[in-house]
């Protein structure tokens, strides 16, 4: 009997701060950091807070959450999460400016991809997020054709193994497709694999792949300075 996978459902929401910016004080961080351990006692993992400051005009702060593995496949904990989390005194104050939840489905790339969340891997020190539309004709092409595109994409993304692939699909759970959350230690594997596989025949069937979010995955203690 095959082991089940969870549908390890994920959910990301990109953050503007304040303006003027202010730092949080260690009390706050101290908040912020109980309410991360609250989140967790209820079966939802905070995968990482990442700095996009710089990476974005319009935004500072990414959150990545997503149901823990062996606890319950809920979309709604991760939707209370957020609120949770929100409701403190360092994030109160921010805005969204970009959310997307995924859930782990067969991937047409790879029909043994697993999320990198889901198969244990531990958390990169960066993440590169974006979304993912293909062309109205793609799903109409015959199998054969759409497949042997997909295995030359994926032989050239198999080569950047200092990469964690995490792709998730968002059919009917946003304006997209699939979400790519991408994780390296080091940004230049990211950019060095994303430039390498345009040169593939599957990008002629590409409707959209924007916005990007690309960001250092930080400790609670940096907040104050990241923020401020």
């Amino acid at each position: 009997m095959t082991e089940q996978i969870p549908l390890g459902y994920t959910l990301f929401a990109v953050l503007a701060g304040p303006r003027p910016r202010v730092a949080p004080d260690a009390a706050a961080i101290a908040e912020l950091s109980a309410a991360v351990d609250a989140v967790t006692a209820g079966g939802v993992t905070v995968r990482g807070l990442y700095d996009v400051t710089g990476m974005r005009a319009e935004a500072d702060l990414m959150i990545w959450l997503h149901t823990a593995p062996g606890g319950v496949d809920d979309p709604a904990a991760l939707q209370k999460a957020l609120r949770t989390l929100r409701r403190t005194a360092v994030l109160q104050s921010h805005t969204a400016v970009w959310t997307a939840m995924g859930v782990h489905r067969e991937a047409e790339f790879n029909k043994r991809h697993v999320p990198g969340y889901l198969r244990g891997e531990h958390a990169r020190g960066w993440l590169c997020l974006y979304p993912f539309v293909r062309s109205y004709e793609w799903y109409l092409l015959p199998e054969d054709e759409r497949a042997a595109m997909l295995m030359e994409h994926g032989r050239k993304g198999a080569r950047f193994t200092e990469v964690v692939a995490n792709t998730v699909s968002t059919f009917g759970l946003s304006d997209y497709e699939w979400l790519l959350p991408l994780e390296s230690d080091d940004p230049i594997h990211l950019v060095d694999m994303m430039r390498d596989l345009r040169a593939t025949d599957a990008r002629r069937h590409v409707r959209e792949e924007v916005p990007f979010y690309t960001g250092r995955r930080l400790e609670l203690d940096e907040l104050a300075e990241v923020l401020s």
